[in-house]
């Protein structure tokens, strides 16, 4: 079964961590973030990297939260491609993880191998990453450190992630307050997916200030982008955005700037 393919330019709106307290027009509901996506789909996103929240406000892996989210999706924005996360936080176990993807049969996930492969239950993995594959779901990879990049060659090596349609996610930092990443971080990882000689359909986010700058490299490699509140508020003068839209447009517009100096 071919396998869903990695968007060009994802919108991640809200993230696991931040509120509306961070900001009024981070999204929390599924009605928010269904506002969001149409909003970002207008001003050039073609994906949206969807985190769900209970009715707390608090990040959760829930299989009722996402089918109403992405059945409301493809109802409101059709074309916009649909990624959910597994992300832990420190909240879930590999086996609650791989349960949500078992259950929901989304198009995309992202997913950490760290957070995976935490239980050290290998041949689990083996068997949801393989099930994943052969369904057509497509797993972007989250790496956190070029050197993980390693890890990842091996887990190919052993057979315990499929070599084929390979996605990853090169992420320039952390979830850490003041957060600042520099296009200069992206190289350590191109040489190391250089030298392991892979063949991937890879993407980057950012934190901060420059993350429409690390964007931009990230595009002049050839890789895919991903933008939004999860990672950063501001724009490249430091200015906080309106909203999620805000922070497409003036990424799409850096990039026609860019083209434009090229030609």
């Amino acid at each position: 079964m071919q396998t869903a393919q990695l968007p060009s330019l994802m919108v991640a709106p809200n993230g696991a961590r931040r509120t509306r307290a961070d900001h009024p027009a981070l999204p929390v509901t599924v009605a928010q973030t269904v506002d969001t996506a149409v909003s970002c789909y207008r001003a050039g996103a073609n994906g949206i990297h969807a985190h769900v929240r209970n009715a707390e406000g608090k990040h959760v892996l829930d299989v009722g939260l996402y089918r109403e989210l992405i059945d409301e999706l493809a109802i409101q924005v059709p074309k916009l491609a649909v990624q959910i996360t597994t992300e832990a936080i420190g909240i879930y176990q590999p086996e609650q993880q791989r349960q949500l993807v078992y259950q929901l049969q989304p198009d995309r996930v992202s997913i950490s191998i760290t957070e995976m492969l935490s239980d050290n239950n290998i041949s689990a993995a083996r068997d949801f990453y393989y099930s994943c594959h052969n369904q057509g779901i497509g797993v972007q990879h989250i790496l956190y450190a070029d050197s993980e990049l390693d890890h990842l060659a091996q887990l190919i090596d052993d057979r315990i992630i499929p070599a084929d349609d390979l996605q990853l996610l090169f992420v320039l930092g952390r979830y850490s307050k003041n957060q600042q990443s520099h296009p200069r971080d992206l190289q350590p990882f191109l040489n190391r997916y250089q030298r392991l000689d892979l063949v991937a359909d890879w993407g980057l986010c950012a934190f901060g200030s420059a993350e429409t700058a690390c964007l931009v490299a990230a595009a002049k490699a050839g890789g895919k982008m991903r933008i939004g509140f999860e990672n950063s508020l501001l724009h490249s003068d430091g200015s906080i955005a309106i909203d999620n839209a805000e922070r497409v447009k003036a990424l799409l517009s850096e990039l026609k700037e860019v083209a434009e100096l090229v030609e």
